[in-house]
């Protein structure tokens, strides 16, 4: 019955890439897992949740979108490419004031055809941004326009299917390139990525308990209860009841590492400009300095650590951010 309930739409142009990054100082080797180019107005981690979280919406009847986010979200940014897709009009609640000439994320965000609503309020006020987000939903519901709201990143159990698929997608590339995985990590923020590679994770080792699967790692980027292991592990076994299984994930399949996100959310640290340039020069890899860069710093500090062990494979998914890259802070 839940299976049936799971509708999806094509957005994003998979499979994304899996590049050889060469050694790490440790003697790992790197993978990184293109996911900032998976084709949806310019690319993101978020394309892989949109197509369900947007299968949702028209299998509801939904004749419009609204969702939520930071003053550059890349989340926004693409609800609103694929709003524009679907041919659904997009409401956009934006943290910040109106800015005298739109940029980066936004600027996009504009030419998708969405409508920008600038809040006043500070990136880091995930409450407030939310509440203003429900008031403008019930507005439009009132105006009849019958809106699917998307909470901040997308992070519900429906858009998290994404990436329990993505876990699947990045084994089945390993096992192509003679290797298995020691390690996955990404950027976190609001936990819908962490809790669908979890749900992957404990998908695969229902299916084969003796086969060697990686550690799940998070690098958390800001505060709040997207850095509770408990919050993460909930959400993952939310979604693998939408997908019909009866495994459950614990605390203990959750890993989160908040040591590399610097004083709070959307605040560039120096490891983190260092990382983006290790990045850049290394495989021209391009990190946006206070989100995707502080996942990368978080790996790179991590292999100084000897965390990994020297003959680790270790692969790191590339959320994007490239517009924000181009936006003055």
């Amino acid at each position: 019955m839940a299976q049936q309930k799971i509708s999806r739409v094509t957005l994003a142009t998979l499979p994304t890439p899996l590049e050889d990054g060469g050694r790490l100082a440790s003697g790992s080797r790197l993978w990184f897992k293109r996911d900032d180019l998976t084709g949806l107005g310019v690319g993101g981690n978020k394309a892989r949740k949109l197509e369900f979280l947007c299968g949702d919406a028209i299998q509801n009847g939904a004749k419009s979108l609204v969702t939520v986010g930071a003053a550059q979200s890349n989340h926004c940014r693409m609800t609103a490419a694929a709003g524009a897709r679907l041919g659904l009009p997009t409401h956009l609640v934006l943290s910040g004031n109106k800015p005298g000439r739109l940029e980066g994320n936004q600027l996009l965000s504009q030419i998708f055809g969405a409508t920008l609503h600038h809040t006043g309020l500070a990136d880091t006020d995930w409450a407030g941004l939310e509440e203003f987000r429900a008031r403008l939903t019930r507005q439009l519901v009132d105006r009849g326009e019958k809106p699917h709201s998307i909470p901040i990143g997308g992070s519900t159990a429906v858009g998290a299917i994404g990436y329990a698929f993505a876990f699947d997608e990045i084994i089945e590339q390993c096992s192509t390139q003679n290797f298995n995985p020691d390690a996955i990590v990404f950027t976190t923020s609001s936990g819908g990525t962490h809790a669908g590679l979890v749900a992957g994770l404990v998908r695969a080792r229902a299916r084969d308990p003796l086969k060697r699967l990686p550690k799940i790692i998070g690098i958390g980027v800001a505060k709040g209860t997207a850095l509770s292991s408990r919050s993460i592990t909930d959400l993952a076994n939310e979604t693998l009841n939408l997908l019909n299984e009866t495994s459950r994930a614990t605390t203990e399949d959750v890993s989160i590492d908040p040591n590399y996100m610097g004083s709070d959310y959307a605040v560039a640290t120096q490891a983190a400009t260092d990382a983006a340039k290790w990045a850049a020069h290394r495989g021209a890899w391009v990190l946006d300095a206070v989100y995707s860069a502080k996942g990368f710093s978080g790996l790179l500090g991590l292999d100084a650590k000897n965390e990994f062990g020297s003959d680790a494979n270790v692969v790191f998914i590339h959320t994007g951010g490239l517009p924000s890259i181009f936006a003055n802070h």
